[in-house]
């Protein structure tokens, strides 16, 4: 079977999906699965494109304890019980650079390139990278592909990407860079699919998980993103608490002084913060945008937490929107009312499929001039 393997590596653990090619290189997903819990509980789960469990199987701490050693586990699984051995491989990369706007086919230029901007991405970079390396030891003729988190948002204007400071630190590395720039691509073509009539329109995507982050699209592109200098932006998450005035950070820095600060919010707290930057972001988002015609929930907390998207729902009531609760409770995919001039959506995206897409293309067609 020929097939395309995506990899999503993040500090958490390593997600992969498999895609077999079929006729005029249409994909078709054929598993989909995670190892995690790595250092503590490390367990392999993976499941058949219809569902059915594939495997489930726990490990050895000590066998696998940081991500290299998660892919090797994943490759040896898929190769060597299943048999299979892909065509090539797609990795999603956090940090592109404020240059490359397509994916890159591996090398050691590339990968040397990709490491010097581990500063720009330190929780996310050396993690996307890791299985790179892996795989160039284990299959060293292998094609490899980076697909960029960054590359998404490059076609910002000026004055979008920009921080006010001197111009010759702008031309350098200096710059918003924005995030998840896979899952908003995907986002964009789901669109096309599911509401054609506003894909095209002004749409503010939330992609709410264990990072998240905001995105304003118009015409299906990138126009304004919360997400600045780093991937962690203005909306907390697992890993982030979102937008922290400067004073604020170096008070935090400084125990001895930060007193209560350094306590942590409790949950509802936690919650109701997360719906107070979700609409202080949409006001932002949608200026930027000059209006808005649709509001879409993605990621894990956007697609599971009907709690979490009916107090963001009400925070924009002001813009139009009004919460349809049965149909929000029911996880559909539109869950607004009818009379909502906002209509809201609930959408999964498919990074992996889109990683997948461009490997493929770039393995078919080649690099693109750079």
């Amino acid at each position: 079977m020929d097939a395309i393997l995506a990899i999503d590596a993040n500090a958490g653990g390593v997600n992969f999906q498999l895609f077999s090619v079929r006729g005029e290189g249409r994909l078709e997903r054929q598993i989909k699965g995670r190892l995690d819990g790595l250092g503590s509980h490390p367990r392999l789960r993976a499941s058949r494109a219809n569902g059915d469990p594939l495997a489930h199987r726990t490990y050895q701490n000590d066998d696998v304890d940081d991500i290299p050693a998660a892919c090797a586990v994943v490759d040896s699984w898929l190769r060597d019980e299943l048999g299979i051995q892909p065509l090539a491989v797609g990795h999603r990369v956090a940090q592109g650079g404020p240059d490359d706007a397509r994916p890159a086919l591996i090398d050691d230029a590339v990968m040397a390139r990709l490491e010097r901007l581990i500063a720009l991405a330190p929780l996310l970079q050396p993690y996307n990278l890791a299985p790179i390396r892996i795989m160039q030891a284990n299959h060293p003729a292998l094609p490899q592909v980076a697909c960029f988190d960054t590359a998404f948002h490059l076609g910002k204007v000026v004055e979008n990407g920009s921080y006010p400071i001197a111009h010759q630190l702008y031309a350098g590395d200096a710059r918003r860079y924005g995030a998840h720039g896979l899952c908003y691509e995907s986002i964009a073509r789901a669109l096309t699919l599911e509401a054609p009539e506003i894909a095209a329109r002004r749409v503010i995507v939330a992609c709410l998980g264990d990072t998240s982050s905001m995105c304003a699209l118009k015409e299906g592109r990138s126009v304004e993103s919360t997400n600045g200098f780093y991937a962690f932006g203005a909306s907390p998450s697992d890993y982030s608490a979102g937008e922290i005035d400067p004073g604020g950070a170096f008070l935090l820095t400084n125990p001895g002084d930060a007193g209560a600060a350094a306590r942590f919010l409790r949950a509802e707290q936690a919650v109701e913060h997360l719906a107070y930057c979700a609409g202080l972001n949409a006001g932002l988002l949608a200026a930027a945008l000059e209006g808005l015609d649709a509001f879409v929930f993605t990621g894990a907390i956007g697609q599971r937490s009907t709690a979490i998207r009916a107090r963001i729902a009400e925070r924009l009531s002001w813009l139009g929107a009004i919460l349809d609760a049965k149909a929000n409770g029911h996880n559909a995919r539109l869950i607004s009312r009818r009379d909502s001039r906002i209509p809201l959506y609930v959408l999964p995206s498919d990074d992996e499929l889109t990683i997948a897409r461009y490997t493929l293309a770039l393995l078919v067609n080649g690099p693109s001039p750079r």
